[in-house]
């Protein structure tokens, strides 16, 4: 009863339609977790009476989200026999509506506060009209004993559809230029987004450019940020700063030989070093800092600190901290583990002047992607920068510091096994607790959206299917050891249709994965785009020909959390996760049911004409011979010509779809072979750590990246 009502799953049916009970100890955790007793039926009774009664001490809710052409009823509590008011203040400072009350037969409750006094409190109800402006009102109750207010959050009941088209998929710390510090950074978006613009591409998509840790070691992977609200400065081009136009020659010259050291790596396929990388670009921007503002700088500096508020002076708090007691705030002294606390204001006084320096890189930031977006769209894209939101934070990042009122300890989120998946994922991330994140009327998600989509013509959302449930994993058990927990969906996919309506934005739900049909109908209902991956796309009688594909997604050949099209074509993923133990199953099989899949899309490619009958059986053959334990040689030149003749076959069918949105994987272009990802994996393989190359695994730079043969041949299939 308990696990129902904090939406906790005790059973669930897998990708494969087996159903699983999950075990007593993983309700127990997971409960724990979200803030309920659960130790003796003593305890889970307590834990019951405070659920059933919660609502009943308040006189307003915490939040109410509507959506804006619906009718709705809000409830108010006061004392029994009370008369009570409502009306509605708008965000806009217009003339207030004063709300109808309705009949609303809920028998009255005796409440006990927490002084112990029994009150009979009644429920009354008022009218939330249809038609209502979208955005953030506030709805005031007055009563004879006393007043109380909430957010009323107007949602659009549907986003606009995006204009159609096509764009890159770009890994961006991975494509570097000449002038690069050893990754790829935001000059580097801005060449991209000319280029590619000038093939008539309406996007780019990145991934997601949130903030790591400030001391190395940085963690590798964009998907497991410190914070999701703020933006890592290792993406800042020093150059473009505009106060670096204004040093010395001498001391530009002393930056740009920072510089060097790292930008020497980049014609090298090694792995990239993003310590080294921001060693020196760290250097660099602290001696930008140190230039002295002009007064229209500083007032622009000023209204930025004053726009992000205590969100803001809380990470360069967190990131000042770090440079004196390291990455991971749970080994910090313990009175500084509370961000609210005298000893944290004290240590933000003693180091206010890095406090300042990250408060102002973050300017930075804002400043070039402001840039970033202002020229795509000027180049003619219709959308421009699509960023990336990451499922959640590091468990000992600057987010899991500042908001641990609103993340739920001791678990972390993750996915259940799945065909691809055998062994399940944990992404080590803290999830929302729904309960609290309600509570505090959805202001730390919102705040988050809000940065991300200031200068976004549109945001991917990772494993969109975490807004409505989440995999949740106690500390200490395998990613298989979960259960499902429900989320608040309307809230968290209203609210971001909301600040997306406002951003003028456009929105992708990363919608693979174990996920029910509603959920994509759901999304799609509100005019969020999902994600079509080739190789996924199935019906109930075997693969979709692109002719049926789904019209609301951004569709594409692969993603990055799955090998380039020649490796996966060539069955070397298979390879690779078998050298890392990560197959349940015999490698044989898996090159048994890849050659039938493969053989399946090849069919579909000739029937189209984009491919010869000849290499559809020449692969026939070598996938046979894989199947069959005979290895073959993937980089025999006549193989990997065949294989990129139909990695462009593969582009073509992409392109005969009817999708709104179609995305051109980078990687793809160059012919790279490695697997930017794996899941499953940790120091296994070295993940987010590999740099643009081609088939040769020689290293690609930005300027040379369109004009190889192979990026012609595919890009032809799109331009103009």
């Amino acid at each position: 009863e308990l696990a129902g009502i904090y939406g906790v799953a005790t059973d669930y049916w897998d990708q494969a339609g087996t159903h699983h009970d999950v075990p007593e100890e993983t309700v127990r955790a997971v409960l724990t977790s979200l803030g309920a007793q659960v130790v003796d039926q003593e305890s889970i009774d307590r834990s019951l009476e405070k659920m059933y009664s919660r609502d009943w001490r308040r006189m307003l809710p915490p939040v109410f989200i509507h959506r804006q052409w619906a009718e709705g009823t809000i409830w108010v509590h006061v004392m029994d026999g009370d008369p009570v008011s409502l009306k509605l203040n708008f965000e806009s400072g217009a003339q207030p509506m004063v709300l109808q009350q309705v009949d609303d037969w809920t028998p009255p409750q005796e409440v006990t506060d927490e002084d112990g006094i029994t009150t009979l409190t009644g429920q009354a109800s008022f009218r939330i009209p249809s038609g209502l402006p979208y955005g953030w009102h506030t709805v005031v109750a007055e009563s004879p004993t006393g007043t109380a207010e909430c957010p009323l959050v107007v949602t659009p009941d549907r986003l606009s559809a995006p204009p159609m088209g096509w764009g890159t998929m770009a890994q961006l710390y991975s494509i570097r230029s000449k002038n690069s510090w050893g990754l790829g950074d935001l000059n580097d978006l801005g060449v991209i987004v000319d280029q590619t613009a000038a093939m008539g591409a309406d996007f780019l998509l990145v991934n997601p450019l949130h903030a790591a840790e400030v001391e190395a070691p940085m963690t590798p992977s964009p998907y497991l940020p410190s914070t999701r609200r703020f933006f890592n400065p290792l993406y800042l081009s020093v150059t473009d700063i505009l106060e670096f136009n204004q040093l010395r020659p001498r001391d530009q010259g002393e930056l740009m030989a920072l510089g060097e050291v790292v930008t020497a790596t980049n014609v090298t396929p090694e792995l990239l070093d993003r310590d080294a990388s921001w060693a020196a670009k760290r250097k660099a921007l602290q001696t930008i800092a140190d230039q002295p503002l002009s007064d229209a700088r500083q007032s622009q500096f000023d209204g930025y600190r004053a726009d992000e508020g205590t969100g803001l002076i809380d990470f360069a708090t967190w990131c000042a901290l770090c440079e004196v007691y390291g990455n991971s705030w749970k080994e910090w002294p313990v009175e500084l583990h509370d961000p609210r606390s005298t000893a944290v204001a004290a240590e933000r006084e003693r180091l206010a002047d890095r406090v300042e320096f990250y408060e102002w890189a973050q300017w930075q930031i804002d400043q070039q992607l402001q840039s970033a977006q202002g020229e795509a769209l000027s180049s003619g894209m219709s959308i421009g920068v699509v960023h990336d939101l990451a499922v959640g934070v590091h468990l000992e990042g600057a987010d899991s510091w500042r908001l641990q009122e609103v993340l739920a300890p001791d678990v972390t989120v993750g996915a259940p096994p799945d065909m691809f998946n055998q062994q399940g994922q944990n992404w080590d991330q803290p999830p929302w607790r729904p309960i609290s994140l309600a509570d505090q009327a959805f202001i730390p998600y919102r705040d988050m959206l809000r940065t991300i989509l200031r200068h976004a013509g549109g945001i991917r959302v990772d494993h969109v299917l975490g807004l409505f449930r989440q995999w949740w994993i106690p500390a200490g058990h395998s990613a298989a050891d979960g259960t499902y927990v429900r989320m608040d969906p309307e809230a968290l996919v209203g609210i971001l249709a909301l600040e997306a309506q406002r951003a003028g934005a456009v929105l992708i739900g990363e919608d693979l994965g174990t996920l029910e049909d509603w959920i994509q109908e759901s999304l799609s209902a509100r005019g969020i785009q999902g994600v079509g991956v080739l190789w996924f796309q199935n019906g109930p009688e075997g693969i979709l020909r692109p002719e049926d594909w789904r019209l609301d997604q951004l569709a594409s050949v692969t993603v990055h959390d799955l090998p380039p099209t020649g490796s996966f074509l060539s069955g070397l993923h298979i390879r690779l996760r078998d050298a890392l133990g990560l197959l349940a199953r015999p490698v044989l099989e898996e090159y048994a049911d890849h050659q039938q899949e493969v053989m399946a899309w090849l069919a579909v490619a000739r029937d189209y004409e984009v491919l010869s009958a000849e290499d559809v059986s020449d692969f026939d053959v070598d996938l046979s011979d894989m199947a069959s334990g005979i290895d073959v040689d993937w980089d025999e030149p006549s193989r990997r010509d065949r294989v990129q003749r139909t990695v462009t076959a593969l582009y073509s069918l992409l392109k005969s779809s009817p999708s709104n949105l179609k995305g051109v994987h980078i990687p793809d272009l160059t012919g790279d072979p490695r697997t930017q990802n794996q899941p499953g994996t940790d120091q296994e393989y070295p993940n987010w750590r590999i740099p643009l190359t081609d088939s040769e695994g020689e290293s690609v730079l930005l300027e040379d990246l369109f004009t190889g043969q192979l990026a012609g041949e595919i890009l032809d299939e799109f331009r103009g």
